[in-house]
């Protein structure tokens, strides 16, 4: 029964200084920001569409749920709040079900200093749904948004990139706390995370900002298991294709200023390592430059949910 979950979830949820009332009442009541400014963001993952409930623990899928959240965050360069989870669940199973997800994401939260406010439980006889809305305060710098990207400013990413289907997409770490610090340090112009493929969301950000952006394709940081899907799949794709196009490798893509860029590059401070891929220009669109030096169009790739008139 939902009473069953939800006495257990009060015990089991930790305390948290910022959640002044939790579970267990109509609504919560959060502390937020003193800046008096809330950064807002929610995501919701589908058994079917963003995971395979029978291929993968309840736990793991949990942890992915709350861990997108905290991606979009870090794109904003944010500090996580608190978050409110409404999960949809097949009645058979529900109860053992629901615990497990929230095994899964409760040390997440631990790790980012993030309140669990409460949410919403329902059943049905359809499958698994996680819906998660998460808050967080931006940085006495203000948030990071994608219109703020400047024709001359180096593109850099977090990480590795392509391959994620194979495990990553599931165990990644948000770059909340490399996000903060570049965010604190250096003045970064625009940002966004990596969840639906590089090219995607790379053109996502320069449109946003009124350029272009130019990949050096040498440049971009493959992962291994862009290699090892590449030749899983035998279909003619290359290590270079997935990290164009996979998504979900939940990296960051960065504008940051020439100068500020090299420093960076230069000393790594992070524990990830940063790296450069090309230049946003004045002309708009997506570009590469290929083997030869030549600029050529490049074709966005990546996953958009179909909707159908």
């Amino acid at each position: 029964m939902e009473s069953d979950f939800v006495r257990w979830l009060r015990g089991r949820l930790p305390g948290h200084p910022k959640l002044l009332l939790g579970p267990g009442d109509d609504a919560a009541i959060l502390r937020l920001a003193d800046s008096g400014r809330c950064v807002v963001t929610v995501d919701m993952l589908m058994d079917g569409v963003d995971f395979e409930l029978s291929k993968s623990s309840a736990a793991r899928v949990g942890r992915k749920a709350l861990a997108v959240n905290l991606s979009d965050l870090a794109a904003m360069a944010a500090r996580p709040l608190g978050a409110v989870i409404a999960l949809a669940l097949p009645r058979a199973g529900g109860l053992t079900l629901a615990q497990e997800i929230y095994e899964g994401l409760i040390p997440l939260a631990e790790q980012y200093d993030l309140a669990i406010a409460g949410g919403d439980t329902n059943s049905w006889d359809g499958p698994l749904v996680i819906s998660i809305t998460a808050l967080g305060e931006p940085t006495a710098q203000g948030p990071l948004v994608r219109g703020g990207a400047k024709p001359g400013d180096t593109i850099v990413v977090t990480g590795q990139l392509g391959g994620s289907i194979l495990g990553h997409h599931f165990d990644f770490d948000p770059r909340v706390n490399e996000a903060l610090w570049l965010k604190e340090h250096h003045p970064i112009h625009a940002g966004i995370d990596v969840s639906d493929g590089l090219s995607l969301d790379l053109s996502r950000l320069a449109a946003e900002s009124g350029c272009g952006a130019v990949l050096d394709l040498s440049k971009i940081p493959t992962s291994p298991a862009a290699s090892e899907l590449a030749k899983k799949l035998r279909d003619g794709s290359t290590a270079l294709d997935h990290a164009l196009g996979d998504g979900e490798d939940f990296e960051l893509i960065l504008a940051i200023p020439p100068e500020a860029a090299e420093e960076l590059l230069a000393k790594q401070p992070l524990g990830c390592k940063l790296t450069a891929i090309g230049q946003f220009v004045a002309e708009k669109g997506l570009w590469k430059i290929d083997s030869s030096g030549a600029r050529q169009p490049l074709e966005p790739r990546g996953y958009e949910h179909r909707l159908d008139a």
